[in-house]
């Protein structure tokens, strides 16, 4: 059961993380790009450590750590960012 599992559910990830590349290109605002960006993230960890699960690689796990960390450093440097540059960007 779980052979037929683990695989399904990284294929349900991988159309999330597409859905999410799509939200991340037409977002209206920074802010809409930001946290699909986010969103994007925590689907990479997750279909990583299912992938580990599901093919007994453990440096998998490693690489998600490293994308969770990368991802919180993204997130604070967006809200350590000025205003004006924000609103500037929404212009372009």
């Amino acid at each position: 059961m779980i052979d037929i599992a683990l695989p399904a559910i990284v294929l349900f990830l991988i159309i999330n993380l597409i859905a999410g590349m799509l939200r991340v290109y037409r977002g209206p605002t920074l802010a809409d790009r930001m946290l699909a960006a986010l969103l994007f993230s925590t689907t990479t960890v997750a279909a990583l450590l299912v992938l580990a699960e599901w093919m007994q690689l453990p440096s998998l796990r490693n690489v998600a750590l490293l994308i969770v960390m990368l991802a919180s450093i993204l997130s604070l440097a967006f809200v350590g960012l000025p205003a004006g540059r924000e609103e500037a960007a929404d212009e372009q």
